[in-house]
């Protein structure tokens, strides 16, 4: 499998958007400091993933979310809105 990701940091809430064939290795290496363009953004959470059957669409995924501001926007209005509670 491979995945397309966001991550945001616990320090000052920022996001990263990546896509990659083994999550867990690459969620650890960014937290490790390993990602030169996040590292003063660390330490990272895992807020949401994809999961694709290729490299290739997962890759142009990724490329569409740091894009494409609307569907990024849409997505991140998913992720990031706190449903209201009924009652």
């Amino acid at each position: 499998m491979f995945y397309t990701y966001v991550l945001q940091s616990k320090k000052d809430g920022s996001t990263y958007i990546g896509s990659t064939e083994d999550l867990r290795v690459r969620f650890n290496q960014h937290n490790a400091g390993k990602t030169k363009s996040i590292k003063h953004c660390l330490p990272m959470r895992l807020v949401y993933y994809e999961a694709y059957n290729d490299k290739t669409t997962a890759r142009k995924r990724e490329i569409e979310l740091k894009k494409n501001k609307h569907q990024k926007e849409q997505l991140f209005s998913r992720i990031f809105t706190v449903p209201s509670s009924s009652g």
